[in-house]
């Protein structure tokens, strides 16, 4: 049964390009990998000022697929070294889908 993650990233305004720019290598680099059904990343359009968001919606074949693709190298390099230490607030919701 298809395993699904939605992600919502909030950082200061200032380290937005950043956060964008590592999101956009994650965009490349899932979607290769085997069991992703779906990474799609959004920016946010009502967001206070002086802060920036992002929403990620992540698709893949089941939970393993997705253990394993918090295993892969540009997943550390991304998400973990580069935007998870800028960020103000993170709110994972996982599920199945029907």
């Amino acid at each position: 049964m298809p395993y699904a993650v939605i992600a919502h990233y909030r950082c200061a305004e200032s380290d937005a390009p950043t956060v964008q720019a590592a999101l956009t290598a994650m965009q490349t680099h899932t979607p290769t990998e085997p069991g992703n059904l779906a990474y799609i990343v959004h920016t946010d359009t009502e967001t206070p000022p002086g802060e920036s968001s992002f929403t990620l919606y992540e698709q893949y074949a089941d939970e393993p697929a997705f253990t394993a693709h918090t295993q892969t190298p540009h997943f550390h390099t991304h998400i973990l070294q580069t935007i998870r230490p800028l960020l103000t607030s993170r709110t994972i919701w996982t599920g199945q889908t029907l």
